[in-house]
């Protein structure tokens, strides 16, 4: 019998949580959740870990996520994905993060602030010391949205092997989420995770 995980409800990011708590001890777990954000999470998370899932459509809005768990498969893998040490005592370790929290950059002018951050975009591509990963939540998850004009940009980061992550509860709270354009629309487990192993964190 699979383990039942009742994720219908919750928000972003207890399905992926509980997915991830059930699989530490089963090998075959069903998921249930009740929106597509969270369908997409979870199936994102248990592929990463080597999984096997079907996602099955139920009535009345209601999503089974069925995964299997190979012998492969690697749940709990903190130590495996920690980076080498680099040299020196103060040298970073992990990768670096760009963390866009705004559509502006900096504060006073909104308009300057616009101008300012679509010139910092656009100049990230030349850098020869760029980001690994780049998140965007609150008002940044619109830079990723189609007409932005810094979507152009974005593609050709994402392009060069960039890792775009836009926040779901954030594209949701703004009822933009279908319009998201460039990178994975992600849940705050993945951003958390990000954030926590980067060597250095970025904040225009």
């Amino acid at each position: 019998m699979p383990e039942i995980v009742n994720a219908k409800g919750l928000a972003c990011p207890q399905p992926v949580i509980l997915t991830k708590n059930a699989l530490e001890s089963h090998s075959d777990v069903v998921v249930l959740v009740d929106n597509t954000i969270a369908v997409e999470n979870v199936k994102r998370f248990a592929t990463s870990a080597g999984c096997t899932v079907e996602v099955a459509d139920e009535s009345e809005g209601i999503f089974k996520i069925k995964i299997k768990k190979e012998a492969a498969a690697v749940i709990n893998n903190q130590d495996s994905k920690k980076p080498l040490p680099a040299e020196g005592p103060s040298a970073a370790v992990g990768p670096t993060v760009f963390s866009i929290i705004s559509d502006t950059m900096g504060k006073g002018s909104d308009e300057l602030g616009s101008i300012l951050m679509k010139a910092f975009i656009h100049t990230v591509i030349d850098l020869e010391a760029g980001p690994d990963v780049m998140i965007f939540y609150n008002t940044g998850v619109r830079l990723a949205i189609e007409g932005s004009d810094v979507l152009d940009d974005l593609k050709k980061l994402e392009e060069k092997g960039i890792k775009i992550l836009v926040c779901g509860t954030c594209a949701n709270y703004f009822g933009i989420t279908e319009k998201v354009a460039v990178g994975i629309v992600s849940n705050m487990y993945d951003i958390a995770d990000a954030l926590s192993r980067a060597g250095h964190i970025v904040q225009p």
